[in-house]
Parts: C-alpha cells; sequence; structure tokens
C-alpha cells in the first residue's frame, strides 16, 4: 500500500491522480464543472455535480493506475477554499446551491458592519478581514433566504461545510461530518489562535454552532469511505485548503519560505513558522497547516483574477481560441505600449480589499491591438505578486526566491515577466500540479508512506530556476502605470 490518491477540487474543474511513494504521478483523471452566475457578482456551483465528478474522477484514476482499493494507502483532499454547502443531513442534499469564494452577494452587509475596530476584532481571532469572500456570510445569507433554513439549522438538522467537509460527508456515506484546521480557518468563525470554532464570532455571523463540522489536523484519520464507492474501504487520511496544500506540496517548511500558486486566482502563502503576525498591510493570517496539533501560520495575499482573466480573453472577449497561444502572443510584441489591464472582474483582493472595484482595459490607442491586450493580462498577474510581495516583505519577511506553481506557469514568458517585476528568482518545481501532491503529502504522513515533512521535502525537485534580466529603473517604471492604473479603478480612493 505505497499509492497515494489526491482529490483536487477546484473552481472550475474537479481532478483525481494517483501518486507513487516517490511522488510521482501515475494516473489522473479531470472532469470541468459549469460555473453558474445568477445574478452580477454572485458565482455558484452545482454541490451534487461537484460531488459526482470527485467520485467519476476517483474510479477513472484508479482503473488508469490499474489500482483496487485495497492497494492505496490513503486518500487526500484538497479544495477551493471559502465555497458554502449547507446541506440536509436527514436526505444528503443540499438546501441550495454552492455559494463560490468568487461571490460578492454579501457586499452590503460587509459595508454595513465595517469599521477599523471590527477589523482590528477580526483580525485578532481569525487573522482575516470582513469581506464577502469568506465562508460566514454566505452561510449566514442560505440561512436568511431559504425558507425555514435557520429554524432547520438551530434544530440541528442542517449542516455546513467547506467542499472538503462536503465530500468526506459523501465519501463516508454521510456518516462523518469533519474538516482540517485550514479550511476552517477561512471562515471567519473559527479562532486560529485558540484553534476551535469561536462563540463570539458565531453570535456576530448569526451560524449556529450546531451547523458545524468537527475540525481536526490536517493529516488524520477522518474517515473510511464508503465502501460500495470504490470496490473497497479508503482512508480519508490529508485534508487542506487548496492554498496550504500547495504549501506543503512546495516544501516550504521553513520560516520564510514562499509559494504562489496560479490558477483561477493567485494566492501567496508565507511560512512565519509557530509566530501569529498580525498584518499591517491587510494581509492575511492563516493556518498553513497543522500536524500532531502544533499549528504552523502563514501569511497569504489573495489576487482574486489570475488563470481566470487568460479564461476571460477566451471564453468572453473571444481574443483567442486557447490559453497556450498567449505565450507566442506575448513574445510577438516588445511591451503593451502602455496599455494595462486591472482584472477587478471580482473585485480587488489583498493588499487592497476593493469588493466593488471593477476591471478595465486602460491606455488604448488607434494602434492598440489584440497582441496588447493579452500581453497585459498576463502582466497583470505579475504586477499583483509585486504588490503582495511588497507588503510581505514589510509584514514579516522578504524572500529570497518564489517557488511557483498551477497551470499558469507552464508559460515560460510570465515565467521570466515575474521574475523581472519582482527583481527575484521565480523556481518552477518538475510538478507544478503542487496542490494535489500536498493533499497526497499529507495522506502520505499520516498513514505512514511518509515519515515526516523530511521525508517529504526529499522528494521536492526543482525544474527551472529563472533570475530576473529587466533593468530595476525599467521594471519600477512598468510598475508605477500599474500603481496608477488600479488607482483608476478602486471604488474609493486609496
Amino acid at each position: 500500500m505505497t499509492y497515494l490518491l489526491a482529490v483536487d477540487q477546484g473552481t472550475t474543474s474537479t481532478r483525481a491522480i494517483v501518486f507513487n511513494a516517490e511522488a510521482t504521478a501515475v494516473a489522473s483523471a479531470t472532469r470541468e464543472h459549469e460555473q453558474h452566475y445568477p445574478q452580477p457578482g454572485w458565482v455558484e456551483h452545482d454541490a451534487g455535480l461537484l460531488w459526482r465528478n470527485t467520485r467519476d474522477c476517483v474510479r477513472e484514476a484508479m482503473a488508469k493506475a490499474g489500482l483496487e482499493a485495497k492497494e492505496i494507502a490513503g486518500l487526500g483532499i484538497t479544495n477551493q477554499r471559502e465555497t458554502v454547502v449547507v446541506w440536509d443531513r436527514a436526505t444528503g442534499e443540499p438546501i441550495h446551491p454552492a455559494i463560490v469564494w468568487q461571490d460578492r452577494r454579501t457586499t452590503d452587509f460587509c459595508k454595513q458592519h465595517h469599521s477599523d475596530a471590527r477589523d482590528a476584532w477580526l483580525q485578532q481571532k481569525t487573522g482575516l478581514l470582513l469581506d464577502p469572500y469568506f465562508s460566514a456570510t454566505k452561510v449566514a445569507w442560505i440561512l436568511d433566504n431559504v425558507e425555514g433554513a435557520r429554524a432547520r439549522a438551530e434544530a440541528g438538522e442542517l449542516a455546513f461545510g467547506t467542499i472538503d467537509s462536503w465530500l468526506i460527508y459523501k465519501l463516508s456515506g454521510g456518516r462523518v461530518h469533519a474538516t482540517d484546521a485550514t479550511n476552517a480557518s477561512r471562515t471567519l468563525l473559527f479562532n486560529i489562535r485558540l484553534q476551535r470554532w469561536d462563540d463570539e464570532l458565531l453570535e456576530f455571523f448569526n451560524v449556529p454552532r450546531a451547523m458545524l463540522p468537527e475540525v481536526h489536523d490536517c493529516a488524520h484519520a477522518f474517515a473510511q469511505t464508503d465502501s460500495a464507492l470504490f470496490g473497497g474501504a479508503i482512508t480519508v487520511a490529508g485534508v487542506a485548503g487548496d492554498q496550504q496544500a500547495a504549501t506543503v506540496g512546495q516544501a516550504c517548511f521553513e520560516p520564510g519560505m514562499i509559494k504562489s500558486t496560479y490558477g483561477t486566482g493567485c494566492f501567496m502563502v508565507l511560512n512565519l513558522g509557530e509566530k501569529f503576525v498580525h498584518s499591517n498591510n491587510r494581509l492575511l493570517t492563516t493556518t498553513a497547516y497543522r500536524l500532531d496539533g502544533k499549528v504552523t501560520y502563514g501569511l497569504e495575499g489573495s489576487i482574486f483574477i489570475a488563470g481566470a482573466a487568460v479564461q476571460w480573453l477566451r471564453d468572453a472577449a473571444h481574443l483567442i481560441k486557447h490559453a497556450a497561444e498567449t505565450e507566442d502572443i506575448a513574445r510577438s510584441i516588445p511591451d503593451t505600449k502602455g496599455v494595462y489591464m486591472v482584472p477587478a472582474f471580482t473585485g480587488l483582493g489583498a493588499p487592497y480589499w476593493d469588493p466593488e472595484a471593477r476591471g478595465a482595459v486602460l491606455g488604448l490607442t488607434r494602434d492598440t491591438g489584440l497582441a496588447h491586450i493579452v500581453r497585459a493580462a498576463l502582466e497583470s498577474v505579475c504586477y499583483q505578486t509585486r504588490d503582495l510581495i511588497g507588503a510581505m516583505r514589510e509584514d514579516a519577511y522578504a524572500p529570497s526566491e518564489l517557488r511557483v506553481d498551477g497551470g499558469m506557469v507552464v508559460n515560460d514568458w510570465v515565467v521570466q515577466f515575474l521574475a523581472d517585476v519582482l527583481g527575484l528568482p521565480v523556481v518552477r518545481p518538475q510538478n507544478i500540479e503542487t496542490t494535489a501532491l500536498g493533499a497526497a503529502f499529507l495522506a502520505g504522513l499520516q498513514t505512514g508512506v511518509y515519515a515526516d515533512l523530511d521525508a517529504i521535502g526529499a522528494h521536492w525537485r526543482i525544474d527551472r530556476k529563472t533570475g530576473p534580466g529587466m533593468p530595476r529603473e525599467e521594471a519600477d517604471r512598468l510598475y508605477e502605470g500599474w500603481r496608477r492604473a488600479v488607482a483608476r479603478v478602486r471604488s474609493e480612493p486609496a
């Protein structure tokens, strides 16, 4: 039993990957799912479809690998964080579509209750800010807008979970309602200093305690899968939210090590060790991972739109047919001629936290062409990364390099421009699917495939290290143009 199975339930797709003990992927399966936008700023998923895709991906990956359940040491889950599912404990059916982390429907609540004092109170307990991004206001919205839901929740008839918790429930045949410390730490309901659900937070957000899952370490025997699902029971042995799983997959185990994942959004996590750091730059302090009851904190910057900007170029603007085209297009011109894209399609994340900002393409002239807009979209991800690096440098550590992963970093042009803008070496590992790999590592820790974090770190392998090649004066000039562009789209002056 040296094989590990990872489920990576993301914002746009679900995948299952089988890894061997050497951390090499031997089989995988993927299913995409539809994004639902019932109103401007609202984003929903069909939670039932997410579950069925997960089940089917696991079955397909196992079949491709030629493995039976008894040959798999453990299953790890990593997931889109903050996305909320509320379901009926008796039927196992959701009472409302899943509300996705990108959803902004609770913006008015956050504006009404915002104050510097409240932000400080929330930060001290949760490391987070009052923003529609996090789970608490989404849960409350469902309870207030589905008839009878609040009374049923208070009576213990309804369960709340982030996607990991929903999948554990379904995988276990409805027997287990649990989550891990990293996903709990993204809800605004969990005190990350005390590592428990917080009664004052539950009261403020009006979320009944009876709905909540039990919280465990990231490496833990969460549940046994229903034997009817995969021809035998498999232990769900590791769970972490996607960015925390990527931190593990990138082997960022020492304070000061930093990774950035480029998927639908871009999320940077800096290892803080055992120290809770209060950010002065509106970054988030979060649980990076919890093992054997010991918490390692992380400082996180969240960019809502990264790869989603490329999806917009393809699916909405129809400027490209395939994401892979963007590298050649970016190389085809020397610069954007002053064109900037600020992809604030769902507001701006760290360090701005402006949910009402909206996207724009600025600096257009008569000779602006498709290539300038495409390149500006790619550059915007790099500029946003510099926003985060600057804030982290002020709050905690000045990183010596940045480890990157996710779909966007297969683009060598993006990696080079990122190094140029940051003035830092950018390191890409051989396996850029570090989110799934991190979930597999956690399951392997629990089941004895890996003895400790050092054993995991020994499996991290570098593919390419890219140093900056642009003069700093030029990088600074381009970045100042970005700052001016951001100022133009802010809902209120910075």
